[in-house]
C-alpha cells in the first residue's frame, strides 16, 4: 500500500482534513510528515492540520470551510449573500462559533475567515443547512440571520444593513412569529419590533 492510499483511506474517515496526531497514529513522525509535503502527497492547511494534495484542487472554497469547521454556522455577510439580501460578495467567510473555540483555528492563510464568537446555547436554534454545490453548510434560517444584523446592526456597513431588513420585509419565506422568538431568546425583542414593525 503506498503512503498516499494509506492516508487516502484514513481521509475518507476525517471529511478531508486531518490532524498531525492522525498522521503521528499511522506511523508518521515529524521528519515522515515533511518528507510527505515535500514529496507533494499532503499539503498543510495550517498548524497542525493537513489534506492530501490533489484534494484541494478540486475542492470548493465552502467544502475548504466545511471540513475545517464543521462546528461553524454560517451568518452575517456570508449568510445575506447566500438568501440574496445583499448582491456584495463577501471577501470573508463570516462564521459563529462557540465563544471556547480556539482563535488559533482561525489563523488561516486560505480561505478568509471571520469568526462570530457566541455562547454555546446561542448556537442551538435558527440553524438550517444549506448546499453549496459540492458541501452542505449550517447555516442560520433567514430570521435567526435577521436577528443577528438587528443585534450587531451597530458594526454593520449601513448600506448592506438597509437592504437586507428590506429583503427580508420583501421574502415570501420570512417567518415573523419566529423572528420575535429569537429576538427574545437574543434579549433584542424591543430593538427587534422597532426596526422591523414599521415595515410590516
Amino acid at each position: 500500500m503506498t503512503h498516499r492510499d494509506k492516508i487516502q483511506k484514513m481521509t475518507e474517515t476525517k471529511g478531508g482534513v486531518f490532524r498531525t496526531s492522525d498522521l503521528n497514529a499511522l506511523g508518521y513522525n515529524t521528519y515522515a510528515i515533511r518528507k510527505l509535503v515535500n514529496e507533494q502527497i499532503v499539503e498543510r492547511v495550517k498548524s497542525g492540520y493537513y489534506r492530501l494534495c490533489e484534494e484541494s484542487e478540486t475542492l470548493s472554497e465552502a467544502a475548504q470551510v466545511a471540513q475545517l469547521f464543521p462546528d461553524g454556522v454560517v451568518c452575517m455577510y456570508s449568510a445575506l449573500f447566500y438568501y440574496r439580501y445583499s448582491d456584495r460578495t463577501p471577501l470573508e467567510w463570516n462564521i459563529a462559533v462557540d465563544r471556547d473555540t480556539s482563535k488559533s483555528r482561525f489563523k488561516l492563510d486560505y480561505p478568509f475567515m471571520q469568526p462570530y464568537y457566541m455562547k454555546k446555547e446561542l448556537l442551538s436554534f435558527g440553524v438550517t443547512t444549506a448546499d453549496y454545490g459540492d458541501c452542505t453548510m449550517q447555516i442560520f434560517d433567514r430570521d435567526r440571520l435577521i436577528c443577528e444584523c438587528i443585534f450587531y446592526e451597530n458594526k454593520m456597513d449601513r448600506e448592506t444593513y438597509n437592504k437586507a431588513i428590506q429583503g427580508y420585509v420583501a421574502d415570501t419565506k420570512k417567518n415573523v412569529p419566529k423572528l420575535l422568538e429569537y429576538a427574545e431568546k437574543r434579549r433584542i425583542l424591543k430593538k427587534v419590533k422597532d426596526r422591523i414593525g414599521v415595515w410590516l
